[in-house]
């Protein structure tokens, strides 16, 4: 089964482009799910939100419903004295978890995280402590494209997370790859212009596809999910409301 939504949802921009004026920001997420049945909630990278926060969520967006939920900047980009946040981020998961709304966890890593051995013993660490959690991988570093890594990955039963990006040096290029039962595709956007640099962090997802660039992935796509139990499909070129325009897209040349 294909699931599609987009790389977060409340985003003040998205007033007019989706949500309609004057909509107050209690309701933001149950516009969202009248249209998507998942959502990636990234505001967990920055900080853990309260349980309360969690069980509003859940309760506004319906029973079949699923949430991604990102791990914290800590477990992934820090690396160091963090197995407290480890600790804290599954036990705020438990609910989630207990009421089937869980899609999975997302954890990205930075373009700095290249492949070693030091690395590839965090992996395993960090799997640990995630132990009986559904977890996708995102690396954006393309060094640990490596047949191993893929090993790896099934022996672990983790997601590989296939991305749609600038096609620039050293980046992930657009391979798409089944690592578990959960296939999972970013598409980020292609703006080569605004991806190293930049004055805000949203010019870097400013990108509006093409048909033609979306239908390279429609046999993609497919395959993924014929290989998977569940397939997600997140749109994070948020800029504006542009993630919609993409899954809407997508969605209507899939179906």
């Amino acid at each position: 089964m294909i699931y599609f939504g987009t790389s977060g949802f409340s985003y003040n921009d998205w007033v007019g482009p989706f949500y309609p004026q004057g909509m107050p920001k209690k309701e933001w997420l149950v516009y969202y799910a009248r249209e998507f049945n998942v959502c990636e909630i990234n505001s967990t990278f920055y900080a853990l939100p309260k349980p309360s926060t969690i069980e509003s969520m859940v309760d506004k967006a319906g029973e079949s419903f699923l949430f991604v939920f990102k791990a914290n900047q800590q477990m992934t980009h820090e690396q160091r004295d963090n197995k407290a946040v480890f600790e804290a981020f599954r036990e705020l998961l438990t609910p989630l978890v207990d009421s089937g709304k869980l899609g999975c966890v997302l954890a990205q890593f930075p373009y700095s995280f290249r492949f070693n051995t030091e690395n590839l013993h965090y992996l395993d660490t960090s799997v640990e402590c995630l132990r009986d959690l559904p977890i996708v991988i995102e690396f954006r570093n393309a060094q640990w494209l490596r047949p191993e890594v893929f090993d790896w990955l099934r022996r672990n039963e983790v997601g590989f997370c296939c991305v749609d990006e600038p096609q620039l040096p050293n980046l992930m290029p657009p391979i798409a790859e089944a690592t578990s039962k959960i296939a999972y595709v970013r598409f980020h956007g292609r703006n080569k212009q605004k991806w190293w640099h930049h004055e805000h962090a949203y010019e870097r997802y400013d990108y509006s596809y093409t048909r033609e660039e979306l239908e390279d992935w429609l046999p993609k796509i497919r395959h993924l999910d014929q290989q998977a139990e569940r397939t997600f499909v997140f749109a994070n070129n948020h800029w504006q409301g542009q993630a919609v325009t993409t899954i809407r897209q997508l969605r209507m040349m899939l179906e």
